[in-house]
């Protein structure tokens, strides 16, 4: 559980460095760009210790980037909708429930 918290947090940072500068396109690329890198130095001080937890506690390395995505996909689902303001349309929800069966693939068995 530690690990999916963890993810879940490194992902909210994750978000807002790759995507939420495109709410502010007409700001200079290459502060975007630093503001990015910034933001992204606390995902990785929360995405290093998810996995290296994870790993520790059994899950493996397919299953931690598994994990990851479905994260990843979650917390940008609720970014394009709140943040962005983007419409979340009907196949974008089968993509996800997609992954979700490669998901339950991923740990059986």
């Amino acid at each position: 559980m530690r690990t999916i918290i963890l993810l879940v947090i490194s992902n909210v940072f994750m978000t807002f460095a790759w995507y939420g500068h495109l709410k502010h396109a007409n700001s200079a690329l290459w502060k975007a760009i630093l503001v990015s890198w910034g933001i992204a130095f606390f995902e990785y001080c929360f995405q290093v210790p998810a996995n290296r937890l994870g790993y520790q506690e059994g899950i493996n390395g397919f299953q931690l980037k598994m994990i990851q995505e479905v994260i990843t996909l979650t917390v940008f689902c609720i970014f394009a909708v709140l943040y962005l303001k983007e419409t979340l349309r009907w196949n974008y929800l089968i993509a996800f429930g997609l992954l979700l069966g490669a998901v339950y693939f991923m740990f059986k068995k």
